[in-house]
Order: C-alpha cells, then structure tokens, then sequence
C-alpha cells in the first residue's frame, strides 16, 4: 500500500487578493476547486490513504469541503503546517502517518492531464524501493527543477531554478518515494532561503543511484497554477476539453466509482446530493450509460 501526500499550504501571495481571505488551493479552476485535480491524480494511482498539509487558516476549510473523505472510499486526514519550511519538510511532518509504508507527494496547484496518465501513475506506485520524478520538456525551465541527463537518458543532476538552464526537462511537482523518504528529509540542510528543498531530497535519491524518471509524453499537459495567468489558462484548458468531450476532469466521485473505491449505489447517493442540473446530473449520465 502507498500512502498520498497533498501539500496545500503557503500563502498564495502571487495571487493577492484572491487569496486573502481563502487557500490558493480552494480557488476555482473552471468548475471544480483547485485541490480535486492533485487529489484526482492521487486516486487515479490507486491511493486510498491521503494526508492534506496546509496552514492552521486553511485546514478547518478543506475538511469541510473533503471531510473524512469516506463518501469517496478514502480515509483523508489533515495536519497543520504552522509555517513554510520546504516541500520536504512534509515527510517530516508526516512521519508518523507515513508509518514505514511508500508515499506519493502532490503539490497542491498542479495540474496533470492526458490519456496515459494513468499507466504512469499505477507504474510509479508500484515500485517500491527508491523515488521516481517526472520530466517534463518547457519552454521556461528557469522557473522550475530542472533535470540534466546523459547520452543514455540517464539523470545526471538535478537544479532548481538554474538561471542559465542546460536542460529543457523540468520537475513537476509529483514525487513517489519508498519508506526511506522521512528519515532521509531529516538528513537535509536548509538552503539559503532557510528551507528544505526538494531538488536536494531527490539529488539524495540519484547520489545513491535509486532515482528513476519517468518522461510525460507529447499529448500529457501540466500545470503549475500559482499565477493569475495560469489559473486562466488551466480553467480554458479544462473547460475546453469538458466542452468538447462532454466529461468531467478530475470528479472526484467519477473516479471513485470507475476505481472501485464505491459502488453503484453510493455513486448515485453521491450524485442526488449534488447539483441536480448539472454535477449531480453528469453522475447519474454515467449511471445510464453504463
């Protein structure tokens, strides 16, 4: 079994005054809040046990949206994050949630979408010794991890935030990890920013050559929404392909059922507390059809 991590915290200043009186995480992306597409991706991994790490304003807030999670089949609890130390600090703070088992680790404003997604995800959680960090090919690597490689598409070395990048591969912020992961983030040294960074942690991993990485293929989209101008372009993104299509991207409920994580019948109570003109309608749609 794989635990889940979603790190929902920060103060969201890149997008005041949205955010000064809610979480980044809880704004829209088109229809849905934020943090259902980090959770999607969790579930979509076959992850049923979910921890949620925000600040002590926020929490009370998610779990009022996400409550125990049991309506979904998950068992999501929260911890308090009283201020921001690194992405790493999050093992820490989760040690004994974590109780010996893997974890996956998801930001909170990150976006994952595409036909293989899934098949990406099951074969990461699968592994079970090492970490496994995704690479993905941008046109702005400078703002992010960047990861070099060799002739043989080996990991060399991991940056973050290179002000001359001699990579195009960043890393998104989605990270599997065997049970080893807290006791490594312990062995950390803050940077000179004063925080645990994740390119360290992961630098740990290929210095003890058990770092593997995963390519996103063409036709696979993140989305990094911590910018007025990505929260627009992801809600496009999103209403586009629903538009198109006629589906919902990250519904928690959809996926729940699609996993086994709930039945028929808890799908349909699920759908008749919902919107009945719309969200509550998608669900009793797939009901019918299937």
């Amino acid at each position: 079994m794989r635990k889940g991590i979603i790190l929902a915290g920060g103060k969201g200043s890149r997008l005041y005054p949205a955010t000064e009186v809610t979480s980044k995480q809880l704004l829209p992306i088109f229809d849905k809040p934020m943090i259902y597409y980090p959770l999607s991706v969790l579930m979509l991994a076959g992850i049923r046990e979910i921890l949620i790490i925000s600040t002590p304003e926020d929490t009370p807030r998610f779990e009022m949206l996400l409550k125990d999670g049991s309506e979904l089949g998950l068992h999501i609890s929260y911890m308090v994050q009283p201020k921001p130390e690194g992405l790493p600090h999050a093992f820490i703070l989760a040690e004994n949630f974590l109780a010996g088992y893997p974890c996956c680790l998801i930001l909170g404003d990150n976006l994952f979408y595409g036909n293989d997604l899934t098949t990406l995800l099951r074969s990461a959680s699968k592994q079970k010794e090492g970490a496994i960090i995704f690479a993905c090919k941008v046109a702005n690597p400078e703002k992010y991890g960047v990861i070099t490689f060799d002739k043989a598409n080996k990991p060399q070395k991991i940056i973050e935030k290179p002000t001359s990048p001699i990579s195009r591969f960043a890393v998104p912020g989605l990270y599997f990890y065997d049970e080893r992961v807290s006791a490594i983030a312990k062995t950390l040294v803050p940077s000179a920013r004063g925080e645990l960074e994740i390119s360290d942690l992961n630098q740990k991993y290929l210095n003890m050559n058990e770092l593997d990485v995963m390519f996103m293929k063409r036709g696979m989209a993140w989305m990094d929404m911590g910018t007025f101008e990505s929260l627009l372009i992801a809600s496009n993104f999103i209403e586009t392909v629903q538009s198109r299509h006629g589906i919902k991207i990250a519904c928690p409920e959809e996926i729940a059922y699609r996993m086994g994580f709930i039945s028929s019948s808890e799908l349909k109570e699920l759908a008749l507390q919902r919107h009945p003109e719309d969200y509550g309608k998608y669900l009793l749609d797939l009901l019918e059809e299937e």
